[in-house]
């Protein structure tokens, strides 16, 4: 999207939450809840690695609360399909299908609480908070969530998602711990080629690389991967990538005698059982970043200069580093400081 463009609709957004304000004027309430909580639904966003940062809330509601049943309207079917295989989860819609068929399930129901886990404006979810019959809402804080929700949830713009989503149990009256947050991932199916190579893996020999992200911006470019393993001859390295990066891998594995080919995965419990059998992995920041976390593998993570993606979207509970670019382009970070700060991060 180009910046004329994204401002344009930031700019409504904005507007849109500050009418919803004067209509409905809500006035804060202080936690914690004590009411009924036989249900409750949570607005869950839309990419994988956001996925990935509400698992840590699902597991703890269905630990605290196991008479609760639990709700999530996704907004992609990227995400809905994630959470199709998450236990944790006793209903599962998807706000982007089929019109009538879900608002049909949705309005037709009365939920104890609504969750949104967005901590900033976005149409969608301001609809759906507002359409969807809770007894009461609850947001992020930020300027634009005052007056919309009932409570909000209070913590810095800067804190990492996983912890923000579990600000919701401080809302229910529960002392939440960071290291009760680590994310999983629901187990999918995994193929015969999957296993074997997994079987045949050794515990932490290889270092994972993955060469593909969910922006144009956040790639770094195959020469520079290349630059990477060159300069390890040592290691053994394996590729990570997505299905329209596979010429890439291909091309990586055959230039670089000490890359183990490794096969094509088909979602991201397979991705994560590989990466939980690395040493560590290198990646830029994307949803592979928070895959790592599941299994406390230690990341070495490309990220963009914006200091909100390196502060709400960094490795949660692992070992770690960051390269930063000095532009808003991953692809700008040099090979140079990616081998020093591998270098780095390999030593005992």
């Amino acid at each position: 999207m180009k910046p004329k463009e994204w401002k344009k609709q930031r700019r409504f957004r904005q507007r849109f939450a500050r009418l919803l304000q004067k209509i409905l004027n809500k006035q804060i309430v202080q936690p914690p809840y004590n009411g009924p909580l036989n249900s409750i639904v949570i607005l869950a966003q839309e990419k994988y690695g956001d996925a990935i940062l509400l698992t840590p809330l699902l597991q703890q509601l269905k630990q605290q609360f196991p008479d609760t049943a639990v709700h999530v309207v996704t907004f992609s079917k990227a995400t809905h399909d994630f959470f199709r295989y998450d236990r944790n989860i006793d209903s599962l819609y998807l706000a982007k299908g089929n019109a009538s068929i879900y608002y049909r399930q949705i309005l037709t129901h009365r939920f104890d609480m609504l969750f949104n886990t967005k901590d900033h404006p976005s149409t969608s979810f301001l609809i759906q908070s507002l359409i969807i019959r809770a007894r009461w809402k609850v947001g992020i804080d930020c300027t634009y969530h005052r007056g919309i929700y009932d409570y909000l949830i209070d913590l810095d713009y800067h804190s990492q998602i996983a912890l923000k989503n579990c600000g919701l149990l401080d809302i229910l009256g529960k002392t939440v711990k960071p290291e009760t947050c680590r994310p999983y991932i629901p187990q999918m199916p995994v193929s015969p080629q999957v296993k074997e190579f997994i079987r045949n893996l050794p515990e932490g020999a290889l270092l994972g690389i993955n060469i593909s992200a969910g922006k144009s911006n956040r790639y770094w470019i195959e020469d520079k991967w290349k630059e990477l393993v060159e300069a390890f001859p040592d290691e053994r390295f394996l590729v990570l990538s997505a299905p329209e990066d596979h010429a890439r891998k291909a091309r990586l594995e055959q230039q670089c005698p000490n890359i183990v080919p490794s096969p094509s995965t088909i979602n991201l419990y397979e991705t994560s059982l590989i990466i939980e059998k690395t040493r560590m992995l290198v990646t830029p920041d994307t949803a592979l970043v928070h895959v790592a976390s599941c299994s406390g593998t230690p990341v070495l993570g490309l990220y963009g200069m914006a200091p909100q993606d390196q502060s709400r979207f960094r490795p949660f509970m692992i070992k770690h580093s960051m390269a930063i670019s000095p532009t808003t382009h991953i692809q700008d970070i040099s090979a140079k400081l990616v081998i020093e700060s591998l270098n780095t991060l390999l030593r005992p």
